[in-house]
């Protein structure tokens, strides 16, 4: 079984009482958490219970935010692909299924990818939520404004790992309803 991340779309944050009423599947990505996830995760990102496992290791954000930041990034990547039919519809059935899966918040479960080291999970969400979700906002937001070419270049020459996820209405870690 390869380990995922999971990212969902909720109208509210799961609490210590409760998961959300109605979640909606967005993607999962295999062995990592993509740029892609940390991005849609990067505007309001705070650390919420899981949704999926005991540890409160859940990160929830803005939805609106991270979908018009990793549309602004998707954008500025596909200025030098504009040739590579591929990107265009990896970008065009990303951009759908957000916009058919919106919801407040983006809810991304991290626990398979956190549990492959031998560091606390919760320590290791800590960590995306306040260092590594952070910096990739940072550079992709540089790149945006025309400030960080090399960092750009670099994500748009392994395009793939950063944003070829899975996106559909059903993942590995599916909720009812």
């Amino acid at each position: 079984m390869a380990n995922r991340s999971y990212l969902y779309s909720a109208d509210s944050m799961p609490n210590e009482a409760e998961i959300p009423q109605r979640i909606r599947c967005i993607s999962e990505h295999n062995r990592d958490v993509p740029l892609a996830h940390k991005l849609l995760v990067g505007r309001g990102t705070t650390m919420v219970p899981s949704m999926i496992w005991n540890p409160p290791i859940g990160i929830a954000a803005d939805y609106a935010g991270g979908a018009a930041l990793l549309r602004d990034l998707l954008s500025a990547v596909g200025e030098g692909l504009e040739d590579d039919a591929e990107f265009a519809a990896c970008v065009a059935r990303t951009t759908a299924h957000l916009d058919k899966q919106q919801a407040k918040y983006f809810v991304l479960e991290t626990g398979e990818i956190v549990s492959m080291t031998d560091e606390d999970p919760a320590a290791s969400v800590r960590r995306l939520v306040a260092e590594d979700i952070p910096d990739a906002v940072a550079r992709a937001e540089a790149a945006i404004a025309g400030r960080n070419d090399d960092w750009l270049a670099s994500v748009r020459a392994d395009w793939q790992r950063h944003f070829a996820s899975f996106y559909s209405e059903a993942l590995y870690f599916s909720f009812p309803g």
